[in-house]
């Protein structure tokens, strides 16, 4: 018998949550449509469901803990892969679906001081559990389910979790203890949508992208394909979430001179490709979206590969 969770994060106050009561501040009551059509579904198939609500970390990390694998002689906390128990998780927004990831690496990476002799090198956390991405908004083209052409009616995603085909994807985790499962816009805009310039020094492995000297209109990290363009402008080339490399792209406008026609502005993009990022603001705060959450940072900030470090369902 398989034993399926199914897992709803609560939405941020003042959002609305499609149950017509504009937004609150703990987790609803009672679980949204798809979350309950997806459980019929599986039960259907022969599963067992449990729904479960979460509204914290802590609340979070009781359902990871039941994918715990057996004590390990060395102390440390290792996930367990077993065919009896899956994991669903219903989200509204990308992320919601990071802050659940987010919790997996928090419980099974471990320290740099006890780092076992059985993870990969080129890794500082081991194979998180595969999961299944459902959609409350099936209508969303733009999400990270939508990119990695996952299905997203409850049914399509009852059947993936039956069936058990898992796809392997990489992960961007980052110095502030963070992850990243799709990408980071940084640079701001104005009120009118209009990138607001900013300076900093970006660099992708050994290459430079910007010296932090010249004016930057964006800088787009990629895992996958959600910040490929900004304002009309294609930024990544070809982002890769199975790659094993993160793309980044810079926009710098670039003055040219024309004979007899004074000056205009041209639009240059610099890419490149590598295991590891960093950006170092120049000036003041750095305005960015990290999976479509806003934050600042004034500080220098890096993100690194994780190559097949955790995976999805799939049809």
């Amino acid at each position: 018998m398989m034993d399926v969770l199914v897992l709803s994060l609560a939405e941020k106050s003042g959002d609305s949550c499609g149950s017509g009561c504009g937004g609150c501040n703990a987790v609803c009551a009672t679980p949204r449509t798809p979350v309950l059509a997806c459980a019929d579904a599986l039960r259907e198939g022969g599963a067992e469901v449990e729904t479960v609500q979460a509204g914290s970390d802590q609340e979070i990390d009781a359902v990871l803990a039941r994918f715990d694998g057996p004590a390990r002689a060395d102390g440390l906390t290792w996930p367990a892969f077993r065919d009896d128990l899956r994991l669903v998780i219903a989200t509204a927004t990308d992320g919601q679906l990071r802050a659940v990831v987010r919790r997996m690496v928090r419980r099974w990476a471990p320290p740099p001081s006890k780092r076992p002799a059985d993870l990969d090198p080129t890794r500082t956390v081991p194979d998180l559990p595969p999961l299944a991405i459902l959609p409350l908004d099936p209508d969303n083209s733009m999400d990270l389910a939508a990119q990695l052409g996952l299905p997203r009616t409850p049914a399509e995603v009852a059947k993936a979790v039956l069936v058990g085909h898992s796809r392997r994807l990489d992960l961007l985790r980052n110095d502030s203890g963070s992850v990243t499962l799709d990408g980071a816009l940084l640079g701001g805009a104005d009120d009118n949508g209009a990138a607001v310039p900013w300076r900093g020094r970006v660099e992708v492995d050994d290459n430079v992208l910007s010296e932090g000297e010249e004016l930057i209109l964006a800088c787009a990290i990629g895992n996958g394909g959600g910040y490929a363009e900004f304002d009309g402008l294609r930024l990544l080339a070809d982002p890769d979430p199975t790659d094993g490399r993160v793309e980044v792209a810079v926009a710098v406008p670039v003055v040219v001179k024309q004979r007899f026609k004074g000056t205009r502005v041209r639009v240059e993009v610099r890419r490149a490709r590598g295991r590891a990022v960093s950006v170092l603001p120049r000036e003041g705060e750095l305005q960015f979206l990290d999976d479509g959450v806003a934050g600042a940072t004034s500080r220098k900030r890096s993100w690194w590969t994780e190559a097949g470090a955790w995976a999805v369902y799939a049809d």
